[in-house]
């Protein structure tokens, strides 16, 4: 059997020793910033209304070293009863992701798409037991698509004009 009837093994390098596979791995997961605040205890907890809860999501990335890739999910969370603050949640979870040989155009895809879906159940559960040791129910979050969220907004940009071929920054 020669060379070309070999079936192919992406972990195998090539006859001429080149590494052209791509590579994504998840290197570490770690809580970068947590923050939770319980300015109306004690008397928020005589409170009997329906809680108003408010949570917003932000993703950033950096390149940290080479082929090295700090992704951070943000997530705020607020939570009032009565028109008082119950809680204020701040959560920043990051992930090391060692990303190799991904052609440019997926590079920025992976990063703000696939890479916060990886690391959204982690965080879920950081926050939600940052919540439940403050003394409410937890905040259990619903599973987020950040891919279709990322695509979503490039096709708006780009109907907007704001982009042209490739994403940029996000």
């Amino acid at each position: 059997m020669d060379q070309q009837d070999q079936p192919f093994d992406a972990g195998t390098p090539l006859p001429n020793g080149e590494d052209t596979a791509p590579v994504a791995n998840v290197l570490s997961q770690y809580v970068k910033d947590l923050s939770f605040e319980n300015p109306n205890a004690p008397a928020i907890y005589q409170s009997q209304g329906a809680p108003k809860l408010d949570v917003q999501f932000n993703i950033g990335a950096a390149l940290v070293g080479e082929d090295v890739h700090e992704v951070t999910l943000k997530i705020e969370a607020r939570g009032e009863v009565d028109g008082r603050v119950m809680y204020l949640c701040e959560l920043s979870y990051a992930g090391l992701f060692g990303l190799r040989n991904i052609p440019d155009e997926h590079l920025q895809p992976f990063l703000l798409g696939e890479a916060p879906r990886i690391l959204f159940p982690f965080a879920r559960r950081v926050l939600a037991d940052a919540v439940r040791d403050g003394g409410f129910p937890p905040l259990l979050l619903e599973p987020i698509d950040f891919g279709a969220l990322y695509f979503a907004q490039a096709q708006a940009a780009a109907e907007q004009g704001e982009i042209s071929g490739d994403i940029g920054n996000a």
